[in-house]
Order: structure tokens, then sequence, then C-alpha cells
């Protein structure tokens, strides 16, 4: 039984459990099983009315929303290829890419986004708003069974971000999708030991749906006893989260840091004592974390008045944060895990149908990203790239053969990441091939690091880019509100602690952050690094001038 089959016989056997819901205005907005299933024959139905087939490619543009699951899982029963698409991205990077995957139709959540498409793409395929999908009568024959697919069938093509060059479709198998969910689920079996059957897992999640690691987790979701709990709202996050009471959530480091940070801030306004009680209790358990003694009295102190607090206003009934997308500060999983909530990692990329590792719940290392998920192979090449093989991998690049063939050694996928593994198998990340800077004295240098250490230490810095290919030293240029005398101190504490070749030696402070919009971050907020040089081409060259 492949996932989509799964899904479906699930979705059938326990038609009033509720599946999905939104949450909007601080209210629920359910869906049983058996309505995400009616909503799904609908679609099923005007698939086939408009006479779309198997192997058509269909854009999917919208923002989660249980409609956007019944739209999903309808064309994948289909046989039709989905093409998640990034409802904030600028529409004509939206049109590229389905004019480059040769889309046959786009569904449409709402007419501003059918028309942002429209406008860039008059002559395009059809545009369809959710609202003429879901009122399509289902036909009279239709079955809650998908349609027959093949391990090997493209069931998926996710654009990936670009942060260097165009974006590229990453082709994802029915096969790679169902070795991936099996893997999913039996880690959060670990996680949930102990729950009842008849306890769904209670899921909170506010990341697009368009991204892999995000879409992994929907339907990691409808494959178990789950209730995923959809945002609608980033500005009511915390209210949302408080609302949806998960027992887990998907994160990007993004949101934990700025939780850390909040968090720091407020227990700064606080009384001198209350202060002092936090930092002897943090240094405390960091001790014994370490294996330098007990927490003992101010730890416990700590713990009783502020830590147990903290906790249960992020998520009484929090049994882990699942953190990637991006490598997540050592402190940051430190600071949670401190409060009683673990932070676990997982790593990978669209190409590895998102995931290559995952923590374990019950035995993880704080500032690594886990072991390898069995059935999936690891190793170091040259320049201790990370290489990976297993029924993950991807079918290659839609329409680019070349680029698929550049990224394969024989059948060992080339992830462009370093990285390195402790005595227990877990692998750590420790730069990105295509970011080396090579300074003219022949130093190569990830940015990753330094960037991450330097965000540490200006908690209020919105984005931190380290500079310097091909220069005699290393600049930064760090977005936020600022002023110079607390960037020179992060500057000076970083620097106090690298060789000389790894120092900051300038920088320039930008007070705006760097965005999707201005095409300097892409769609998952990952730095555009050769865009930020071309954008700042000016500003960087006056540092190298002083």
């Amino acid at each position: 039984m492949n996932f989509l089959e799964n899904i479906f016989h699930r979705l059938h056997q326990t038609p009033e459990r509720i599946a999905l819901q939104e949450i909007r205005d601080g209210q629920f907005v359910s869906a049983t099983s058996a309505a995400l299933l009616s909503q799904v024959r609908a679609a099923r139905s005007y698939l086939r009315q408009a006479g779309l087939k198997k192997g058509d490619r269909c854009g999917l543009l919208a923002p989660n929303s249980i409609r956007w699951a019944a739209v999903d899982l309808a064309l994948m029963a289909e046989g039709i290829i989905v093409v998640p698409l990034y409802s904030r991205q600028a529409p004509n990077e939206l049109v590229n890419m389905l004019k480059d995957c040769g889309a046959a139709a786009v569904f449409c959540a709402d007419a501003a986004l059918r028309d942002g498409i429209a406008q860039h793409w008059p002559d395009g395929p059809s545009l369809v708003l959710f609202d003429e999908v879901f009122t399509t009568a289902p036909a009279a024959d239709l079955t809650d069974e998908p349609n027959a697919l093949a391990d090997d069938d493209v069931t998926t093509i996710i654009y990936t971000s670009g942060t260097s060059g165009e974006p590229k479709g990453v082709m994802l198998t029915i096969k790679g999708v169902t070795f991936m969910l099996g893997a999913t689920g039996a880690r959060l079996d670990q996680l949930m030991e102990g729950s009842t059957d008849n306890t769904p897992d209670q899921v909170f999640h506010y990341l697009p749906f368009c991204f892999a690691g995000s879409w992994i987790l929907l339907l990691t979701a409808l494959s178990r006893n789950s209730l995923l709990s959809l945002s609608t709202d980033l500005n009511k996050l915390a209210d949302e989260l408080k609302l949806a009471a998960p027992n887990y959530c998907l994160n990007v480091p993004t949101l934990l840091e700025r939780i850390r940070t909040g968090v720091e801030s407020q227990i700064a306004q606080k009384p001198g004592f209350i202060q002092t009680i936090y930092r002897k209790g943090k240094d405390a358990w960091l001790r014994q974390h370490e294996g330098r003694g007990k927490a003992g009295f101010w730890f416990d102190l700590a713990n009783w008045l502020i830590f147990a607090a903290i906790k249960t206003k992020i998520g009484a009934d929090l049994k882990a944060l699942i953190c990637g997308s991006a490598p997540l500060a050592k402190e940051t999983q430190l600071f949670f895990l401190l409060l009683g909530i673990r932070v676990l990692q997982v790593y990978g990329l669209t190409e590895t149908t998102a995931i290559c590792t995952m923590d374990d719940p019950r035995d993880f290392t704080p500032g690594r990203v886990g072991p390898a998920i069995p059935g999936i192979e690891m190793k170091l090449g040259e320049e201790d790239e990370i290489l990976v093989r297993g029924p993950n991998i991807f079918a290659g690049y839609w329409n680019r053969p070349e680029a698929t063939q550049k990224t394969m050694l024989g059948d060992w996928f080339r992830t462009g990441d370093q990285g390195a593994t402790d005595e227990k198998g877990n692998w750590a990340i420790t730069g990105r091939l295509k970011n080396l800077l090579i300074l003219k004295s022949g130093h190569n240098v990830a940015p990753e690091p330094i960037e991450e250490k330097l965000a540490f230490n200006l908690p209020t810095a919105q984005q931190v880019v380290v500079l310097g290919n091909d220069r005699s030293f290393l600049t930064a240029l760090i977005t936020g509100d600022l002023n110079r005398e607390q960037v020179q101190q992060a500057v000076d504490a970083v620097n106090a602690n690298v060789p000389h070749y790894k120092r900051v030696l300038a920088f320039h402070i930008s007070k705006e952050p760097l965005t999707i919009e201005s095409g300097l971050l892409t769609a998952n907020g990952k730095l555009k690094r050769d865009a930020i040089a071309q954008q700042f081409a000016q500003e960087i060259e006056a540092l190298y001038q002083t």
C-alpha cells in the first residue's frame, strides 16, 4: 500500500474523526474525514470534467487550508503532478515556474492570486478558483480510492528556493514519499510513546505546505491518528499556538530564536533579584548538562519561579518542537531544553524528499541534527560534502538532465552541504560548499558558523551576512535597528575566539531588513547571497577601501 492509498483508507475507515482544522478568529473550523473525502470527490470530479489526465502538471497556489489539502489529494489521486506554489511569492517568479513545468492549469485560492498570474501570463493555462472546484457535483461512479500509481510515478514537482541561480523543479516520487512517511511516523511513535491509541496527536502547523518538509508533515498527519490544526494568521501565532495546545509542531529556527530573545528581553526588564535567579538557575543547569556538577538549589528555585511558567506559556502539552530548514543555534536548543522542552532537529533537502536525518527523541545531542534515517546512507565526499543515497532521493530536476547529472555521483546525491559526524553517528552541518568564502590568503571560510555567532550576540539583528570571497579579509552586512557600538561589541566577542582569517574586520549596518519581496530572501527565508552582494555592492566595496 503506497502513502496515498493509506491516507484514503484511513479517511474512509474513520469518517467521524476530525482530520484537519483551521484556526480562524480564535475559533476552530473543522473537517471530519468524511467531509475531507467529500471535498476530494468534488475536486476529482472537476478534474475529470476539465479533461485533465495523468501526468499533467497543475499549479496549486494558495495559503494553507483544508481546501489546499483536498485539492492536493485530488490531484495526486488522479495521477496529476502537483506543482505547489508559495502564495507570497512574486507573480512573475511563479509564472516562470509554471511555464517551466508546462502547467495545464493553476488552482488558486482567491481572485487576487489568480489575477496576479493572469497579469503576467495573459495567454497562460486555465486559472481556476477553489470556489469553482468545490461547487462541482461529485460524479456518481467516483470511489474513495486513488487511481493505481506506480512506485516510480512522479507525484509532485517542488521548485527549489533558488539561493543561487534559477529555481529548479524537483521531481518526487510515490516510492520516495511512501518511504519518508514511514520514517517520520516511526519517529513520532517514539516521541509519543505512552500515549493511548484512542488519543490523536495534537499537531500545530504554520509553515506553508508548498515547502517539502511542511508538505511531508501534512501527509504524515493524515497517515496516522493526528489532529492537525492550521494557523491562518501569523500575527496571531502565539494565541493560536495556545489554543491548539499541541504535542508537537514543525518550526524554522527564526521563530525559536525570536521566542528565546523575547523571553530573555522580558527577564532583563524584571527586578534585579529575578534576573539573578534566572541567570544562576540557567548556569546551574548548564553545569549539570555539561557534566560539571549538579543543578541544585539555584536551578530548583529558578524552575519553580520562572522556567516552569515560561514552559506553560509556550505550551504546557508540548512534547517537542521540531526544527528544520536552516541551522539552529545550539544556545537556542539548550535554552528550550532548560525549560523542559525538547527541540528535535531534522536535516534534508527537497531533493531528499525533505529529510535525511532526524533526532531520536530519546537520545539526541544539542547542536547536531541526528542520525541518518534507517534505510538511508550518508557519507562524506570531497571537501567534506555530505553525500546521500536511498529510496528518498528525487527522480531528477524537471526537464534538466544536465543539472540532475551534475548533482549525482553514481547513485549518491551531492547535497552541497558540508558536515561531520560524532561517535554516535549524529550529523552536524558545518557549512555550504556554494557559500564557501575563499580568501586571497587561500583560507576557506564557511560563513554560516560566524553568522550564527554574530546573530547570537546581536539578538535584535534581523539578518547577518558574512562576506569576503576573493578578498583579503571578512566583512559583514547586518540588518536591523542597531548602532555601531552594539555591533562592534558583538564582532569583538566573536573575533576573540577564532583564528585571524575568520575575524570580521569591518561591517555595514542596514536599518531595513532583507525580505522576500525585495528579492534578497528565498521563499522560505534563506539568504540569496548573490543578489545581496549585488544590491549592496557599493557599500561592500566601501568596507574594503577603509
